[in-house]
């Protein structure tokens, strides 16, 4: 089967093409023999019933400075033109992000947007999380540094790790230690930033062994990582220089997949990606635009992004 893809995702020349999932993923469907259009969020628009983005067809080729090729513009009807949509641009996961998802799934019942458009709207990635507490480390969500305080205290006087509730790739996690010392500051700033209360958590030493990225593909387990925080970091995130190593599941690790996969095929959450620290701790579980499908497969030999698209056409 040929599809009609549209790609909604970052500017294609800021790209890393040696670890963008993304960037895989076109390079299976191509491979395929699939048509690819690129669209950048911005451009998406509803008149009259059709949702509509500014697009156009693109060929891709691993060639670092020379990776794409675009063709000439034209506005995209999303619901006639494309057989499958990719939702791929990076959060923040904002007004803008949520308001794409409600015109996105505009186009339910005629074009398959992968990952499902409501249901990455209903599960971010910390937020969501909270329904499997039960593999999670002690959590609070909160907008108050007395708050913190007490939770600190409960844990034993002990660092906890702050971070913005709808946050991405390590940005602005802060390691607050047991004395509190830059709390209350932290707190203002955060409360002057983002709208949202933030999410706290002890530090988990464990994390220095690393912080296992596990890609489920319609709720199975397709492969994992190990990333480990690089020198001078306590952040394991590849975007902050972490690092990845090959790495297998534990039993927890499989319990929590086990515990996950069938409610994220449900929800057409296709691809997605999870956190665990320590071989049990469930941090995150990422819907948006999930990566580490090429780190993947360089360790293990796999094909995630045809995995996949195997999953995408047997749901058309």
């Amino acid at each position: 089967m040929t599809l009609r893809v549209a790609v909604q995702m970052d500017p294609l020349h800021s790209i890393n093409i040696a670890g963008d999932s993304s960037f895989a993923l076109m390079l299976s469907a191509q491979e395929r023999g699939h048509e690819l259009y690129y669209y950048d969020v911005k451009s998406l628009a509803w008149k009259a019933g059709r949702v509509t983005a500014e697009g156009a067809p693109v060929t891709v080729q691993r060639v670092a400075g020379d990776h794409y090729k675009l063709g000439e513009v034209r506005k995209l009807d999303l619901r006639s033109d494309a057989d499958v949509v990719l939702m791929r641009q990076d959060p923040p996961f904002d007004l803008g992000y949520i308001t794409a998802t409600h015109l996105l799934e505009r186009l339910e019942g005629e074009t398959l947007v992968v990952n499902d458009p409501r249901s990455v709207r209903n599960a971010p990635e910390k937020v969501y999380v909270l329904d499997y507490a039960r593999f999670m480390p002690p959590t609070l969500i909160t907008r108050s540094a007395k708050d913190v305080r007490a939770f600190q205290h409960e844990l034993g006087e002990t660092a906890v790790v702050v971070k913005p509730l709808h946050g991405n790739g390590g940005k602005a996690v802060f390691k607050v230690e047991a004395d509190g010392g830059n709390l209350s500051a932290l707190a203002e700033l955060f409360g002057q930033v983002w709208p949202e209360p933030f999410m706290v958590q002890p530090f988990l030493p464990e994390v220095a062994e690393g912080d296992k990225r596990i890609v489920l593909v319609d709720g199975e387990v397709a492969g994992a990582i190990n990333r480990k925080p690089g020198e001078g970091e306590f952040r394991s995130n590849l975007a902050v220089g972490g690092y990845a190593e090959q790495t297998t599941l534990t039993a927890r690790e499989q319990e929590i997949c086990e515990a996950l996969g069938p409610e994220l095929k449900k929800r057409g959450l296709i691809f997605v990606g999870i956190d665990v620290i320590g071989g049990k701790w469930l941090t995150e579980i990422n819907v948006t635009s999930p990566t580490g499908i090429v780190a993947i497969d360089k360790f293990n030999g796999s094909d995630t992004a045809g995995m996949i698209w195997d999953a995408i056409e047997r749901r058309l």
